[in-house]
């Protein structure tokens, strides 16, 4: 079409001018025959400026859709990631509290044996001084029993 209109563009610039006015003497049947090609063109274009339009608002359409379904997307794996790291947190905090849990009674169960070494050493080291001044007690005997003792006699 563009050729079309720059075909009648050079038909009037290399028309003849009549002097001292504004009008050219033409070849009518050169400007009909553009003018008969436009008027099958014209339509033609409008036609293809039609499909183009309905084209260009498809493929925005289908943009559209496809922002949509890529945003709906991202917003149900970021709720899974904030799920996930929820999850992630709860699990982690529950991890912490058994270990202080563990601590603590692992501290409270060497106390408690502390404690008991302590009560069980104590009561052996009882019998043992109990056992020793038996020991000595009856060695004091036997030694008093010794001395005053009456020798034997030599005969």
């Amino acid at each position: 079409m563009q050729n079309l209109v720059d075909r009648l563009e050079q038909i009037l610039n290399e028309s003849f001018r009549l002097p001292l006015s504004a009008y050219l003497l033409v070849n009518e049947d050169q400007v009909f025959n553009i003018i008969d090609q436009l008027r099958v063109a014209v339509p033609e274009e409008v036609k293809r400026a039609n499909r183009i339009e309905a084209e260009k608002d498809r493929i925005l359409a289908q943009a559209k859709e496809e922002g949509e379904r890529i945003r709906e997307l991202a917003k149900h794996e970021a709720g899974e990631l904030v799920n996930r790291d929820t999850v992630t947190m709860s699990a982690q905090q529950r991890a912490d509290n058994i270990l202080e849990r563990a601590r603590r009674d692992a501290e409270a169960l060497r106390q408690d044996a502390d404690a008991y070494v302590v009560e069980v050493l104590s009561q052996l080291e009882d019998e043992l001084l109990r056992s020793l001044t038996v020991v000595r007690n009856g060695l004091h005997k036997v030694n008093t029993e010794i001395d005053t003792a009456v020798p034997p006699s030599t005969d």
